[in-house]
């Protein structure tokens, strides 16, 4: 998602939501109870802009640690693609908010 001054917010399976200027230099990384698999959202309210974003790892890259699969081929495979995941997240499911600062 980017915003109108140039800064671009995406999120990681490790649960970072980032931004990043137009280049691709990290400006500010925020660390989400869980690993953010969804969009980045932005609306405005009574002259202030939002950033949320939903954390909570799920889907397919998720479904070992949902499920409590370990065989590697379990999940149609997803539980060898992401073995690790465990390491660097976990469960949850959050909204996390953030106000941008005006002008």
């Amino acid at each position: 998602m980017s915003t109108a001054g140039d800064v671009v917010f995406y999120g990681t399976l490790e649960g970072y939501l980032k931004a990043v200027d137009a280049n691709g230099k990290e400006l500010w990384k925020f660390k989400t109870p869980s690993g953010i698999i969804g969009n980045v959202n932005t609306w405005t309210y009574k002259g202030k802009q939002y950033i949320g974003v939903l954390s909570g790892i799920g889907g397919w890259a998720g479904i070992g640690l949902a499920a409590g699969l370990e065989k590697p081929n379990e999940g149609l495979g997803a539980v060898g693609s992401y073995k690790d995941l465990a390491k660097y997240t976990e469960l949850g499911g959050a909204l996390t908010l953030f106000t941008l600062p005006g002008k």
